[in-house]
């Protein structure tokens, strides 16, 4: 089991940023689709999660090609590049996503309530109204860029691991 947390203080500035930080891990899944299929018809799984702070990446499965897996993720995070057509579609799929979010009353009343308790926290209907006031792609090129410049990384490797 690997666990890396890659967390920037640059995403939660703005709830921009948090919407091109959401838009940014769909498309990286999305382009890790094909190139990954393989290690999971070998029974290796991975899982990349936008959280609050940065992106999870969580990788689990045999040892020996462990690793290679999470290089291709890493290789696929540092070369990140996206079609206008693959980002129409991610972008339309949030829409959706956030809707759905705001028409469940325990989904909408929990977002409340944490907006209440956190400081800083950007509500889901500010992320909505960003995501329908439209994205750019110059936008998501120049977050991501900004964002691998920004990073920390913490670790947990867990298993039949050499030092």
């Amino acid at each position: 089991y690997v666990r890396f947390h890659l967390i920037s203080p640059l995403i939660q500035q703005s709830a921009e940023n948090i919407v091109l930080f959401d838009t940014f891990v769909n498309i990286l899944s999305h382009n890790l689709g094909e190139p990954a299929y393989e290690a999971d018809v070998a029974q290796l799984e991975y899982k990349l999660v936008a959280g609050e702070h940065g992106l999870v990446i969580r990788v689990k499965g045999f040892n020996h090609k462990l690793p290679l897996l999470f290089q291709l993720i890493i290789d696929y995070l540092s070369d990140f590049t996206f079609t206008p057509a693959v980002f129409e579609m991610i972008t339309e799929q949030l829409k959706k996503t956030y809707f759905n979010i705001l028409i469940k009353p325990e989904t909408l009343a929990k977002d409340v309530r944490l907006l209440i308790l956190e400081h800083g926290r950007w509500s889901m209907i500010d992320k909505y109204q960003t995501l329908m006031n439209g994205l750019s792609i110059e936008s998501l090129s120049s977050f991501v860029k900004a964002f691998k410049s920004q990073l920390f990384v913490e670790g947990l490797v867990q298993g039949n691991f050499t030092s």
